[in-house]
């Protein structure tokens, strides 16, 4: 059974407006594209599927992000690119998936795609590992409860004073020039456009619980390099 928050953060998901720095252009610009925000029920509690993208991409190389990509003539929509994706860079099993609903659409400037988050809830769960090693080197179930965790989370500062080499997307979630979300989990450095939707979605579930948002660091080096490639 889908939990009630799910279903609540499903129905919610159009009624909060998109920051003018997230809306896809009027004209149409842009390719389409999807993200799949999978919760599932784990040993620890609610926990969401992250992949690591592989260090040797052209973009975002290197970088925790929901699994997704382009959306393809084939796809069913957004929806059907989703679900399809995660299959191939996760292995999941998607009859095991139940889509319970799609969040409004957002504008990544830095590699031009329209990306609709859709939200999904892993009823069976299937085995999980990095299926496209091209494209990934890692995928992790990670636990609700440590992306709240307060001593998980930050706020990161992009060195020549932008939020992230993204800039406006992540400065769109931080409300806060000082920093945009971040959050350190399993050896893992969630930040930008993956940080901001997390930070969105445990806020509005009400998972959310007081942290240090004082605690702004920059962004590191080696992140930075991988970063800004492509």
């Amino acid at each position: 059974m889908v939990p009630g928050w799910l279903t609540d953060l499903a129905a919610n998901a159009g009624r909060n407006p998109v920051p003018e720095v997230l809306r896809p252009p009027d004209d149409g610009a842009g390719r389409r594209a999807a993200v799949l925000l999978l919760f599932g029920e784990g040993p620890a509690g609610p926990d969401v599927l992250l992949i690591q993208r592989s260090s040797n991409g052209r973009r975002h190389a290197g970088q925790p992000a929901f699994p997704g990509g382009g959306v393809d003539p084939e796809d069913d929509g957004p929806i059907g690119a989703a679900l399809r994706e995660a299959q191939e860079e996760t292995g999941l099993d998607p009859r095991g998936v139940k889509i319970v609903g799609t969040m409004p659409e957002l504008y990544v400037w830095r590699s031009d795609n329209r990306v609709t988050p859709v939200l999904g809830w892993w009823h069976t769960p299937s085995a999980v590992h990095a299926a496209s090693p091209d494209e990934v080197e890692s995928v992790e179930r990670i636990p609700v409860a440590e992306l709240v965790d307060p001593a998980n989370r930050l706020r990161l500062r992009y060195p020549r004073g932008r939020a992230t080499p993204e800039e406006d997307p992540p400065r769109a979630f931080a409300g806060d020039p000082g920093g945009a979300p971040a959050f350190r989990v399993r050896g893992l450095l969630v930040w930008g456009f993956t940080a901001g939707i997390l930070d969105r979605v445990l806020a509005v579930s009400g998972f959310e619980r007081p942290w240090d948002r004082s605690r702004v660091e920059d962004l590191p080096p080696d992140v930075l390099r991988l970063a800004s490639r492509g």
